[in-house]
């Protein structure tokens, strides 16, 4: 299965964020995400290029990839996600929600809710997804753990499930290098088990962030790879 070139807005999305290129703290191209927020008054991009999704013979593809969160003040976040297929030419999942982190210091905590957009066809409904978040933040590294479940309607079978996951970075080393473990069941289906390893590298004031991952169970997928770009834009640009 050959993808084909993504739309002209991902290029445009791309040409933003090199233009504005500051670095941005987290958090693909990991499933977990951080116990942190955006700063007060500023947009954190997050333009994903590609995903490919490898299960038995078929490979899907994923693009563009888009995250876009909004710092506000109390250590709150708004949240938004959106997914495309550029072979089927359609939306394959969006979300939008906030983050709230009430505990931030060594260790941090709080929650992430998204309410699940029905934007694919035939898609009817809004679901919803909730999360406590954790991060244990030391000189050298940072462990992040998430876990949750979710309620999602938008199909005909209505999924209800959980979600968790751990990630450590090593935040010591140029590229940051990090090793996530991923699992979510829904539906009384066999859990998906997911085990991957990635980095975060800092390029002359913009990030490159790549991962690749491993189904470990018959539920999960054989390999994801995924590749982002991301920056920020401080207070001032965002107003």
């Amino acid at each position: 299965m050959i993808a084909r070139r993504p739309p002209c807005h991902a290029v445009i999305l791309l040409a933003a964020l090199i233009f504005y290129a500051n670095p941005v703290a987290a958090f693909p191209p990991y499933k977990t995400t951080d116990a942190d927020t955006a700063d007060p008054d500023t947009l954190e991009l997050r333009l994903g290029l590609i995903q490919a999704e490898r299960a038995s013979s078929d490979t899907e593809y994923l693009s563009p990839l888009l995250r876009a969160n909004i710092g506000l003040p109390d250590k709150i976040e708004l949240v938004t996600e959106l997914e495309y297929n550029s072979v089927k030419n359609e939306f394959a999942d969006g979300a939008l929600g906030f983050k709230w982190i009430p505990v931030f210091g060594d260790v941090s905590y709080g929650i992430e809710t998204l309410a699940l957009l029905p934007l694919r066809p035939n898609d009817s409904g809004v679901g919803i997804e909730s999360q406590f978040l954790a991060t244990w933040r030391k000189p050298d590294y940072r462990v992040h753990v998430n876990a949750g479940g979710f309620h999602d309607p938008r199909t005909v079978d209505t999924e209800n499930g959980w979600r968790a996951s751990i990630l450590t970075e090593m935040t010591s080393s140029a590229y940051r290098p990090g090793i996530e473990l991923f699992a979510k069941q829904k539906s009384r289906q066999d859990t998906d088990i997911r085990l991957g390893a990635g980095f975060i590298k800092d390029v002359g004031g913009f990030e490159i962030r790549s991962a690749v991952h491993f189904g470990l169970t018959s539920e999960a997928p054989d390999i994801v790879f995924n590749f982002w770009i991301s920056t920020k834009l401080p207070p001032g640009i965002s107003n």
